[in-house]
């Protein structure tokens, strides 16, 4: 993977970094695999503009993504590497031996050609999905459920991977990309590797169209409404708005809105560093 510097042949262009997408093999989707994908643009069922700063974009169609990889002990190859524009990862296509193709997140050194399978009893190499109770303590996970059967939730975008720290029991300790250590059940499945195009976070866009390419809107900052639009408006010039909050009135950056009484609080370890 790699990322390029275009020339500064236009202003937009000056400071752009653009990914290499070396990594890729085509640029054809395929066709059984996609969806419709409807844009809302913010409003609700009545036309109102109930989120702000949404809009616009790119047309997109959903690739139906296999976050359960339930096809157990079926043998698949990789057939290609490409681009989703509806997630920061890279989508591997698998030919399964029974002539089924599916979609799946794709790791970080993943080949055309490489041969993955899905199971208890699978060698913990890089593209296979195992329960937590069969992969070796200490490897690199990533496409975590977080309850048997429901399919991945954590550690799916570009770059991430958790820890499989122990087990003790029915439950396994992971860390997670956020520094958060958490107890999950060993029956959850789990991917060996970290997720692809880990360059994402090195891209810039250089130019506010490419925010509108994304569906997003210009956004206007607090401090500089009225008092009646947000708390932190008004004033007279450059006023520092007061402590940050929301417009609704909560506090904002580092205020902690997680309830103390939730249910799943008793199986977090360790609360993630601020």
């Amino acid at each position: 993977m790699s990322v390029r510097k275009l020339k500064p042949i236009t202003p937009g262009q000056r400071f752009r970094v653009v990914n290499g997408y070396d990594a890729l093999t085509t640029d054809k989707p395929e066709k059984s695999l996609l969806a419709p994908k409807k844009r809302s643009g913010g409003r609700n069922n009545q036309g109102k503009m109930t989120m702000r700063y949404k809009g616009g974009g790119h047309k997109k169609r959903y690739r139906i993504i296999d976050f359960k990889r339930d096809k157990q002990g079926i043998p698949a190859t990789v057939a290609t590497i490409e681009y989703d524009p509806n997630r920061t990862a890279f989508i591997a296509l698998l030919n399964y031996q029974d002539g089924e193709k599916r979609y799946v997140i794709a790791q970080n050194g993943l080949q055309v050609g490489q041969n993955i399978v899905s199971g208890s009893d699978v060698a913990p190499e890089i593209g296979n999905a195992m329960p937590l109770s069969d992969i070796p303590l200490g490897t690199i996970i990533s496409c975590i459920e977080l309850r048997p059967g429901q399919g991945a939730v954590m550690a799916r975008s570009a770059g991430s991977f958790a820890q499989l720290m122990a087990r003790d029991g029915k439950f396994a300790t992971v860390k997670l990309p956020s520094g958060e250590v958490r107890l999950v059940l060993v029956s959850c499945m789990a991917t060996i590797g970290a997720v692809s195009n880990s360059d994402h976070q090195l891209l810039v866009g250089g130019k506010a169209g490419r925010s509108r390419w994304l569906g997003r809107r210009p956004r206007t900052r607090p401090v500089v409404m009225n008092p009646v639009d947000h708390p932190m408006g008004g004033g007279e010039g450059k006023s520092s708005g007061g402590h940050p909050r929301s417009r609704k009135g909560l506090p904002a950056k580092g205020y902690r809105t997680r309830s103390k009484t939730k249910a799943s609080n008793k199986y977090i370890v360790e609360r993630r560093k601020k």
